[in-house]
């Protein structure tokens, strides 16, 4: 295993991307402190979690389709359709919601299960597929309707309107503790299960962990699932936060998403990473939307613009590491 030897203590290679990331966040996180005032407070992180619980949901699915060597760009447009099917139903037929979200999120997870079959059965880069998948997604937004829809239904907007009272005037909403549970699941299967060992057998060679006699097509199909499932909850958690189902949510999420998982240091060819480093790259993503607010004199596109100098870093790093590792 190669390591990176600071002064007495030697730290695994694998681990080394989410500490970078880590240590990325708290630096931003004081620079941010010394430069703007009530910026260095707790709230401003609780907020981060706030304002992305969604991202944050999806780039688990993500984390999951990434370590297995794939990709999904259908998630941003799920998270839209799912927008779009909670507000319909509850707009129209007045479907309550402890109806409305399972049947969002037996879709998406559907949607997911057919897209890593088609990936496994029929040998078809999981690029191609999920960008089909993007585009039905999508297209079925704008056969529900072409205009956003507000959500009304008094239970859904109580719950989203709920705060959760922490202390020292501390405050998160119920979708932080949605998210939360949703990564402490992922993690635990990740890390005890037999299909977690899998999922990073499979993304780091296929091949042996077909003469491992691993279920590598399981796998497959099992991860596009979550990322599906996922990526319905992420919409589900975007229509607490907007109140609204919109065919034009979520354009260009998925790149965010993808963005995030490798921040947080999962390598693009599978087999390596870490859920608490996705977490981290949700939050870096996060506070670099929360510094350009604060300045104020800057527009939102350059939260972009430094989205896309991180993932040139950590790319480089990944390739960095690896290159390492082989030697």
């Amino acid at each position: 295993m190669t390591t990176l030897t600071l002064g007495r203590a030697s730290i695994p290679a694998k681990y080394l991307p989410v500490l970078v990331t880590g240590c990325l966040f708290v630096a931003m996180f004081m620079v941010g402190g010394i430069r703007y005032e009530g910026f260095a407070t707790g709230q401003i992180i609780l907020n981060v979690f706030i304002d992305n619980a969604f991202l944050l949901v999806m780039a688990v699915g993500m984390t999951f389709v990434i370590l297995t060597g794939g990709i999904d760009l259908s998630v941003g447009s799920v998270v839209a359709l799912s927008t779009m099917i909670s507000a319909s139903l509850m707009a129209g037929p007045g479907w309550p919601p402890y109806l409305v979200v399972p049947l969002v999120l037996a879709i998406g997870s559907g949607l997911g299960l057919v897209m890593g079959y088609i990936v496994h059965a029929f040998d078809i880069q999981p690029f191609i597929v999920t960008l089909a998948g993007m585009f039905l997604a999508r297209g079925l937004c704008y056969t529900i309707g072409t205009d956003s829809i507000p959500i009304e239904d008094p239970t859904f907007t109580a719950f989203a309107q709920t705060r959760i009272d922490l202390f020292a005037d501390m405050w998160i909403s119920p979708s932080v503790i949605i998210a939360l549970v949703v990564v402490a699941v992922a993690a635990y299967v990740l890390r005890y299960t037999r299909f977690g060992r899998s999922v990073y057998a499979t993304g780091g060679s296929e091949q042996s962990a077909l003469l491992m006699g691993l279920p590598v097509g399981r796998t497959k199909i099992t991860v596009y699932t979550i990322s599906g499932f996922c990526s319905a909850l992420g919409g589900v958690l975007l229509s607490f936060y907007m109140l609204s189902g919109y065919g034009l949510h979520a354009v260009g999420m998925e790149l965010d998403v993808i963005a995030a998982v490798v921040i947080g240091g999962t390598l693009l060819t599978g087999g390596s990473g870490f859920l608490l480093g996705t977490v981290l790259g949700v939050l870096v993503l996060g506070l670099i939307q929360t510094i350009i607010s604060f300045e104020g004199t800057l527009s939102s596109w350059w939260t972009k613009i430094f989205i896309g100098l991180l993932l040139f870093v950590f790319i480089l790093l990944q390739r960095l590491f690896s290159a390492r590792s082989r030697r």
